[in-house]
This record gives C-alpha cells, structure tokens and sequence, in this order.
C-alpha cells in the first residue's frame, strides 16, 4: 500500500485523466475516507496544483488551467508516445524551437524507467525518416508563432517585422489566414493589406509579431495548405514551361505535386480519346526536367519553352548511347 505521498501523486494521475471526479469515486480509487481526499486535495493546492471544486449533485474535483503546468503523470506507454512525437516533429521540422523539444525530451527521459529507456532506445537505433526536409530547417520564434496563429484564430490583424530572402526589411500589416509547415519550415497565408494582395510569409523571417485592433473576413476559398502550394507553383522564376502529358491527375502528380506545377484539362490530340492533362510550372534551372518528363512514362508534347525540347532530346540521346554501350 503507498504511503500518503503515493496516494496524493496517484490522486493527481487520476485528475489529470480528465472529466470531474467525485469524493466517493477518489475515496474507492485510493482506498481511504473522504475526509482524507480532501486533505490530499489541500496538499495539492498548497503545491499550487490548479484543482478545483465542483458543487452539484455530481461534484467533486477537477483540474483546471493553471499559471505553471503542475508536476505531470505519464504511463510508459505515453511518455514513449510524447518522445517519438518530439523526436519525429524535430527531424520534420514542426518543432518550433529545437532547444525547447531538446530539453523537454531530456526531462522526460531523465525519468523514465530503465526498461522503458531501454525500448526507447532500441526503437531509436532502428528508426528512419524517409521524409526529410529540404535543407536546413528553419523554425520561427515561438512568441511569432503563437501570436500569429492566435491571430489565425480570432481573425485579428498583426504588424510584423519581416526581411525578405534579399535581406529587406520591411513592417507589414497582415490578414493572417492560416499557418502551414512544410518542407521544414513555417508559413503563414494571408493579404498583405499594404498592397492589397494574398502573400505567403515565412515565420522564420518575422521578427515580431503584434496584434491589432480590429477584425477581418477570411475569403471562401482554397485553404491555406492548398494557397500556399499554389503560391509556390506560380511564383517568378526565369523559366515558364508548359507541358500537355497523357495521363490522370494521380498519375502526374506523383511526378509534379501541387507545390511545383498545376494542372488544368485541355483537349487531346485529333483521333484519340485519352485524356490529357497541360501541366505548368516555373523553374528557376530546366536541368531537372528531362529526367522528370522521362520517370512519368506518359506521352507528353513540350509547348514551352523551346530550350527545353532540346534538353529533353538531348538527354534521350545519352540515354540511347548508354543503352548500346557495352
């Protein structure tokens, strides 16, 4: 039988599962009188833990919101649920600030059961990412983040401080609409009420973040996950290449996702009834492409631009010689 520090850490366990939970139901759980959950109610309060009263025929106890989040109870099986989702979200780059997920992670495995540690270990050895962010991640400042996505939720304006990849600085005033992760990085859709325009920011790039007065209406439409691959597939870049291909939008897109191309119907060519798809992108570098075109195994016709019909012959002829050569 636990001593009465025991009862009282499993009294909290049992608050932190939710819900409200009478004297009667705490009593049975812990094996003691009403009289004593109550004591051990007043501890936790001289501890500051967030527990309050519920009056009514079905009163009793439960925890609320607190200014500190009080000590926390996980089973094996959740700690190891909240290790992996803090290991997974770093490698990923959802992790907002990775000195915060590091020590987090450090406080929890500081604890932890050696054969709990142990399981975790192993998994860890055997465990890869096949998807992995392009390039160095990049994460925003944590203040910027829940700002913005507090703005997000209220609809409320914010001024930010933002520098862009040429290294200008600039205050805007932005409509947020939503935050998207992608890629390793951080997003946010939203008009740019300066110009009148939708822009995608990256919350690495914002200095500050500020709420302002007032409200806004988020336009019916696309969500942001879906405005903002659309915004990528449609930025400037030097090349603009359009291309009508033989295929399914699921055929297409697992060669061209929505982040880097979009596809509209278009009709096909005289005497056949396949369907065909015109793909447009813009490319900043044409190297890539032929060796793209090749991996979607449809027929497809290059409508622009002329240099990169010559790319793509040219990199069938290497193909071709290196499939004679012996």
């Amino acid at each position: 039988m636990p001593g009465p520090t025991g009862r009282v850490l499993t009294l909290l366990e049992l608050l932190q599962s939710g819900g409200t939970r009478t004297v009667a139901e705490l009593a049975d759980r812990l094996g003691v009188e009403g009289r004593t959950v109550r004591r051990y109610v007043d501890q936790l309060l001289d501890l500051d833990g967030p527990v309050e009263s519920v009056r009514g025929r079905y009163g009793g106890y439960r925890l609320a919101p607190g200014y500190r989040l009080p000590p926390l109870m996980l089973s094996d099986d959740e700690a190891l649920a909240v290790l992996l989702g803090l290991i997974a979200g770093r490698r990923a780059g959802l992790t907002p600030e990775h000195t915060a997920s590091e020590t987090a992670a450090a406080k929890i495995r500081r604890v932890l059961p050696k054969h709990t540690a142990r399981r975790l270990d192993a998994l860890l050895e055997s465990l890869d990412f096949t998807d992995r962010p392009g390039g160095e991640v990049a994460t925003p400042d944590t203040g910027v983040l829940l700002t913005v996505t507090d703005a997000v939720r209220h609809r409320r304006p914010v001024s930010v401080r933002y520098t862009d990849r040429d290294g200008r600085g600039s205050e805007r005033t932005l409509h947020p609409y939503g935050v998207v992760a992608h890629s390793g990085r951080w997003y946010v859709t939203g008009r740019d009420a300066g110009i009148g325009e939708e822009r995608t920011f990256r919350l690495d790039r914002i200095a500050d973040a500020r709420t302002l007065p007032g409200t806004f209406e988020a336009p019916a439409g696309p969500a942001p996950a879906q405005r903002l691959l659309s915004g990528f597939a449609t930025a400037e870049y030097r090349h603009e290449v359009t291309v009508r291909i033989q295929g399914t939008a699921e055929q297409i897109r697992a060669h061209l996702p929505a982040g880097i191309a979009t596809l509209e119907e278009c009709e096909p060519p005289a005497g056949t009834d396949e369907r065909w798809l015109r793909a447009e992108l813009r490319a900043e570098r044409l190297d890539w492409l032929p060796a793209t075109l090749a991996s979607l195994d449809r027929p497809f016709v290059i409508e622009r631009p002329d240099e990169l019909r010559d790319r793509v012959a040219a990199f069938a002829d290497r193909l071709a010689s290196f499939a004679r050569s012996r």
